[in-house]
């Protein structure tokens, strides 16, 4: 695979731009909003975006396998680096006329993700990071220059955390309580991971499971700007479980790795 460069980095940027582009040129009566075989909805937007990442991904990193949701066949070997794809992370959202959702797109190397790319198409807005290499939040149209982005750290007041409107349980609202939350925000996709990586929000837990292409981009993006996303137990999370069906025991993303807290 090529470097992830400075010109790779531009490259990834502008191609999940373009299917953000993809999905907001798809006119709400041209959906065509049906059911998979989970019972997920999928759409004409989710398909558009897709392809646009599948064809760039093909000319920027040929050879590089490429995970994506709405793959129909999965890659039969993984190798060291592959790409793992949501083209629209919230489509219940999006469904619905709700600006929470997001095109996801992560570089993992070696079982861990390198790169994450998250765009917002209803915000006009778009994070990315590489570790060791910082995060970065820009708007779609490029006008104006990256503005860096960091994790905060916690502070005295109590925590804010992000939690998910349909998967919020009642294990997450007792972890939440006994780490010392003193406020949460609900919105949808990976959006909460970008509000953890810019330093507005201090901690974000999943405690059940959840496919690897929903939330490889955002860890990507948190860990860049100085976070750290585990397992609910604290293990580092790995990706590329092709047997498990690319599925996670869920993940704990702290903005402040000093007051990481591990679920009970």
């Amino acid at each position: 695979m090529r470097t992830i460069d400075a010109a790779l980095i531009e490259d990834l940027t502008e191609l999940v731009a373009r299917a953000a582009a993809a999905i907001l040129a798809i006119a709400p009566a041209a959906l065509d909003t049906r059911l998979k075989a989970d019972q997920s909805p999928v759409t004409a937007a989710d398909e558009a975006a897709d392809a646009v990442i599948a064809q760039g991904l093909a000319r920027l990193m040929p050879g590089t396998a490429v995970v994506s949701e709405e793959s129909r066949e999965r890659p039969a070997t993984l190798g060291e680096t592959f790409a793992l794809v949501d083209p629209l992370d919230g489509t219940k959202e999006f469904v619905k006329g709700l600006g929470e959702y997001t095109v996801n797109l992560a570089i993992i190397a070696g079982g861990e993700p390198i790169a994450g790319f998250v765009a917002a198409p209803a915000l006009g807005l778009l994070w990315r990071g590489v570790v060791g290499r910082g995060a970065e939040r820009l708007g779609l149209d490029r006008a104006a220059a990256p503005v860096a982005i960091r994790c905060r750290p916690a502070p005295p007041s109590g925590l804010v955390a992000a939690a998910s409107r349909s998967h919020f349980s009642a294990a997450t609202a007792a972890f939440l309580d006994r780490v010392g939350v003193g406020s949460r925000i609900s919105c949808g996709s990976s959006l909460k991971f970008c509000r953890v990586a810019e330093g507005a929000v201090d901690v974000y837990p999943r405690l059940g499971q959840i496919s690897e292409w929903d939330i490889a981009a955002g860890h990507a993006l948190v860990t860049a700007a100085g976070g750290v996303v585990t397992t609910p137990k604290g293990t580092p999370l790995r990706y590329g479980n092709a047997a498990e069906g690319f599925i996670v025991p869920g993940f704990i993303a702290w903005g402040d790795p000093a007051r990481r807290v591990d679920a009970a």
